[in-house]
């Protein structure tokens, strides 16, 4: 049951939105799809399920193509949400549920369980337009998980969620993952994708620009972020070559080096000083490793603008 994307490209007129695009991704594992507003992330989705071709390239689910018959044990949960304000909660549900070709009854029992597993506030029958932005939400992932689908297309899921609620639907992901389902999910927020992707690839102007294990992705880049806490002054931390910056954080700081070498120098200098509390050498995060990317592509663009100019 693995979705298998290969040389994909798509272009609307003159703009390329996803160029040379090549993933893969297996039952029980989930995919996290990064990348600015307009990089390619809905457009790889809206391709997958068939709501736009390709222009070149193939996409297959278990070796072939992805038709009606499998769209059904698909869970697409778009980024502009689909509810219906009048209908009642229940009704809302059991409608998607049998366009997957579920039983209402069965339908009807799950719902109970889901509603008491997201903490939903209210009852099935209340209206889906007396309900909080926040329960909303949860219904439309109800909507999106109660067939039970093999493959999971989560297009920001996150989006208006409390770190609570947001956990709760993040646990809900993992447990479809743990079950055998594949999943592809795109978020902003880093620190989300982090806790919940097996494997990562990041969209630059529709071209894949990371693509592998955060923990690979994230080693990489070196182990160029140190927390220090030391009694150790600024002043002389920063005159060490190689250190980039130093920021405070938490009960320490939070030190940026140029290079993974630069540590043990650190390092060394703290301990002859005194008492070390603590110190621990690390790649960057995916955050900021997501932000280092979006600046360099932005320094390209001024560069391209600049040449233009001239």
């Amino acid at each position: 049951m693995t979705l298998k994307i290969d040389k994909v490209r798509k272009s609307f007129g003159d703009k390329i939105a996803v160029d040379n695009l090549n993933m893969l991704v297996k039952p029980g594992e989930v995919m996290g799809l990064i990348g600015q507003n307009g990089a390619g992330k809905t457009t790889t989705f809206r391709m997958i399920l068939n709501f736009i071709s390709a222009d070149q390239g193939k996409i297959t689910w278990q070796d072939g193509p992805i038709t009606q018959e499998i769209k059904q044990k698909i869970g697409f949960l778009p980024e502009e949400r689909g509810l219906y304000q009048k209908m009642t909660v229940e009704d809302q549900i059991l409608y998607f549920a049998e366009l997957h070709g579920m039983k209402r009854a069965d339908a009807r029992i799950k719902l109970q369980d889901w509603m008491k597993r997201l903490e939903v506030v209210g009852k099935p029958t209340d209206k889906v337009q007396t309900l909080s932005k926040g329960n909303a939400q949860k219904i439309q992932f109800i909507a999106t998980l109660i067939h039970e689908p093999e493959f999971l297309i989560l297009d920001e899921p996150f989006t208006g969620l409390d770190p609570v609620n947001t956990e709760l639907l993040r646990n809900e992901i993992k447990r479809s993952r743990d079950n055998g389902a594949a999943v592809i999910f795109s978020n902003h927020n880093m620190s989300d994708v982090e806790l919940l992707s097996d494997h990562l690839l990041m969209l630059k102007g529709g071209q894949t620009i990371l693509n592998g294990t955060v923990e690979a992705i994230r080693a990489s880049y070196g182990r160029t972020r140190i927390y220090l806490e030391s009694d150790l002054p600024n002043e002389e931390l920063s005159v060490i070559t190689g250190v980039e910056s130093i920021e405070k954080r938490g009960s320490g700081r939070s030190i940026k080096i140029s290079e993974a070498e630069v540590g043990r120098e650190i390092f060394q200098k703290v301990s002859k000083e005194g008492y070390v509390q603590a110190f621990v050498q690390s790649p960057p995060s995916l955050d900021e490793i997501f932000r280092m990317e979006v600046a360099e592509n932005n320094q390209e663009n001024l560069s391209a603008r600049s040449e233009e100019i001239k």
